[in-house]
């Protein structure tokens, strides 16, 4: 295929429930012919979204709706049809054209919370190190998580949502816990930072931990939860966005500098570079 010309028809046929598995979303539940989601598109608690793995087309009950695979990115993000064939062509590597193996869905839907506590394991404690980030800040703000996974015990790095999932990384895996969502820390500050995902969090923090603790903070964990935290921005006096330096980053910071006039993109703080923590472990860091 030619990555530079990605027709419509190809992009179609681009696996749904991987494109929503890169943009954080993950099945609750499968069978054979098809997998259940929480909505991307709206905020609910029971699973009413579905993506046949046979016909790959989503529909939404809630909503009454459906489509392929561009009509839903262009639900999710609010872009035009052009938008989403850029989207897809850039990041090609990442989706795939063939349906999803049934085996590997069930692995991201059957990951059960074991036991949460204050981080101490050595290989956990050698990750953070090996992302700059030091123990006092990722022991702070974060959880040593274990989790079950198809009858196996594993331990990660955690973050928690707002709605009590987690985030879970380690060297090895990265993955979530359900209910997924993004995360928000109050201070009852006027000032509210964003950042993409855990490791951007805590990249801020190490490069200047005084600003995060004096401030709202709030790790979207995936792109796909922007529009469920427009309606918390007019509540702040000033907003500071450290989203990625790639086209989903800059087009989702955009799109919130067009509707909000309190917002500030510090992206160029890390131009050169994907995100904070790229910059933070490139050893050129330093505090605003």
């Amino acid at each position: 295929m030619n990555l530079n010309n990605l027709s419509c028809k190809s992009a179609r046929n681009i696996c749904i429930v991987k494109t929503l598995a890169k943009l954080g979303h993950f099945p609750t539940r499968t069978t054979e012919k098809e997998a259940w989601f929480l909505s991307p598109l709206r905020s609910e608690t029971q699973a009413s979204f579905s993506v046949s793995l046979i016909k790959n087309l989503w529909f939404d009950f809630g909503l009454g709706r459906g489509g392929n695979t561009i009509d839903l990115i262009m639900l999710m993000k609010s872009w035009s049809v052009r938008e989403v064939l850029e989207y897809l062509k850039n990041d090609l590597e990442s989706f795939s054209f063939s349906p999803p193996k049934t085996e590997h869905l069930l692995k991201q839907a059957e990951i059960r919370i074991l036991d949460v506590e204050f981080i101490y394991l050595q290989g956990l404690i050698d990750y953070l190190k090996s992302r700059n980030i030091p123990f006092e800040i990722g022991r702070k703000y974060c959880r040593q998580v274990w989790y079950g996974c198809k009858g196996k015990r594993f331990f990660a790095i955690g973050l928690e949502n707002h709605k009590g999932g987690w985030e879970l990384r380690n060297k090895y895996f990265k993955t979530s816990s359900s209910p997924k969502t993004y995360s928000l820390i109050e201070r009852e500050s006027k000032h509210l930072l964003i950042t993409e995902g855990m490791f951007d969090f805590l990249s801020l923090a190490t490069i200047d931990e005084d600003l995060v603790e004096r401030s709202d903070c709030l790790i979207l964990n995936s792109l796909a939860f922007l529009n469920r935290i427009k309606m918390l921005l007019p509540n702040y006096d000033k907003v500071s966005l450290y989203l990625d330096n790639d086209l989903a980053g800059k087009k989702a910071a955009d799109s919130l500098l067009r509707l909000f006039d309190n917002i500030t993109d510090w992206s160029n703080s890390y131009n050169g570079y994907k995100d904070l923590n790229e910059k933070l472990t490139s050893g050129k860091s330093s505090g605003k």
